[in-house]
């Protein structure tokens, strides 16, 4: 395995996983605990990457609120100053070994609903601690046959009934009290969750109140009764699952489910349909049907 070529101070650098956001995340070995972890880097470069600064902050802190094998676990944030000013931050994550459900070629309809079973668990663990995620969609979702799924990136997460100063966000999954800027709930994460497994069923996205761009790069608005449901588009998904679906993305927050639990519940009942009633559900960090299926 080759070694980057960067040197970081406490860390020995093992590769590069991926970057976004003006972030860099490495593979790294912790020297003070040899735990092989998920580093993340982000360098001021400009006076916007202070707002890079402010997620990795703002995820340090919520994280450290979570223990849940579903979400990820951060352990430290080092701050890098020149001059009394940070100019590098440094967090170190839990490491987990999977691809995010965007990454995915194929799933059967039953390793989806135990996927999104894991992450409504894990959701509602963090709404339990009075906070929200507020940016669940297919790239924060990982995804392990062996060993479940975490929910990652927290950085736009914030405590139940805050309102933001600026709109925050992924256009194909931003709920409609994000763009307006009202406050947010637990019913925030069940309308991205809901817009996530839009695409995981159908391929598509749902409309949001961002509007998409044409390919003659002018902006369109699509109305949500144009929008078909996944069993309409699909009829072999199950009617009880396309309902879910679509009660998870209406534009009222009061319209949606009330809780993650009430959509773990109606998961559950799918679950049973497909694979019998001898299936074990639990909320440990590895499933047995996921572990063992082809």
């Amino acid at each position: 395995m080759a070694k980057s070529s960067i040197d970081i101070d406490g860390f020995r650098i093992l590769r590069k996983l991926g970057s976004g956001a003006r972030t860099t995340i490495y593979l790294a070995v912790d020297e003070e605990n040899r735990e092989t972890v998920a580093l993340k880097r982000a360098v001021l470069e400009s006076p916007e990457d202070t707002r890079i600064f402010e997620q990795m902050e703002a995820e340090y802190k919520i994280a450290r609120l979570i223990d849940h094998p579903h979400i990820r676990k951060c352990h430290k944030i080092f701050r890098i100053r020149k001059l009394l000013r940070t100019q590098e931050l440094l967090l170190s994550m839990e490491y987990f070994d999977g691809q995010s459900l965007e990454d995915q070629n194929r799933l059967s309809l039953g390793d989806i609903l135990l996927v999104f079973r894991m992450v409504t668990i894990g959701l509602n663990a963090m709404h339990e601690k009075g906070v929200v995620h507020c940016d669940i969609k297919p790239n924060n979702i990982l995804f392990s046959r062996d060993d479940g799924i975490k929910v990652i990136d927290l950085g736009q997460s914030c405590r139940i009934g805050e309102i933001k100063k600026r709109i925050q966000g992924t256009p194909d999954y931003i709920a409609p009290e994000q763009v307006r800027r009202e406050h947010l709930s637990h019913r925030t994460d069940i309308f991205n969750l809901g817009a996530t497994m839009y695409w995981a069923l159908t391929g598509r996205n749902i409309p949001t109140l961002i509007p998409k761009k044409s390919e003659f790069g002018t902006s369109i608005m699509i109305e949500p009764g144009d929008v078909k449901s996944p069993h309409q588009l699909y009829p072999k998904i199950p009617v009880e699952l396309s309902d879910m679906v679509m009660d998870c993305v209406k534009d009222k927050p009061s319209d949606r489910p009330s809780n993650m639990s009430e959509i773990t519940g109606r998961l559950d009942v799918l679950i049973r349909a497909i694979f019998g009633t001898k299936l074990s559900l639990n909320a440990s960090g590895k499933h047995p049907t996921l572990s063992n299926r082809s």
